[in-house]
């Protein structure tokens, strides 16, 4: 690979996390228009790394890219939304199954120190932290029984579920129930629960569906 080929590469990735992050963040709204040719002039780089990550992002549904109009931030589809969550719910209920039955001293480490932080970000209102840790939460406990192939191929899937998880916890909606179950699931994986902590991680992950209509009323512009 040529030098020219490694900055370009490195120029593509980093223009979409960059891009990424805002449209996680809000800091880009959904609709909202958004032109390669401002982000590279931005970045100070040529627009080819920058089309491409654009390219990227709308295979992602980040963005729609409109022949003749240009590109907007995509709205959020909320069949997708329903379809990512349930397969994290068929998944992650097997997978808190397997946690109870074999989950390493290490992990479980790992598990109790993430929900201190959560708690800390949680006093703090920081709530894009705060996901990231319910992420990792969630990443753990794949790790933990050997099933990260599993997790990165449900990340594929499950980008519109994650804008809404993101959505609500920025509104503050229902934090500390959100923190509360996921002490409960370490509490139940400890004690090799293992039906109790299946019940649990459903009830986890349709918290969502309820929730999405309050945000909904909110922000329904946001939703298609």
């Amino acid at each position: 690979m040529s030098l020219n080929q490694k900055i370009r590469g490195s120029t593509r990735a980093y223009s979409y996390e960059l891009i990424k992050e805002r449209i996680l963040h809000l800091e880009l709204k959904p609709g909202t228009k958004i032109s390669e040719k401002e982000i590279a002039d931005e970045l100070e780089v040529s627009r080819t790394p920058v089309r491409e990550a654009f390219m990227k992002l709308a295979e992602e549904e980040l963005l729609d890219i409109i022949p003749q109009s240009g590109t907007i931030v995509s709205h959020i589809n909320l069949e997708h939304v329903e379809e990512g969550r349930f397969m994290r719910e068929k998944i992650e209920k097997e997978i808190v199954a397997l946690a109870c039955t074999s989950f390493a001293e290490e992990f479980k480490f790992r598990l109790e120190t993430n929900i201190a932080m959560q708690e800390v970000c949680m006093d703090k209102k920081n709530f894009y932290r705060l996901y990231e840790l319910d992420e990792e939460f969630h990443q753990i406990l794949f790790q933990g029984t050997g099933k990260m192939r599993t997790w990165k191929m449900l990340q594929q899937l499950n980008i519109p579920f994650n804008r809404l998880r993101i959505l609500r916890l920025s509104e503050d909606i229902n934090s500390e129930i959100i923190i509360s179950q996921h002490k409960e699931i370490y509490q139940l994986i400890k004690e090799r629960q293992t039906e109790q902590a299946m019940k649990v991680m459903e009830a986890h992950l349709r918290l969502v569906v309820v929730e999405q209509e309050t945000v909904k009323a909110k922000y329904p512009h946001y939703f298609i």
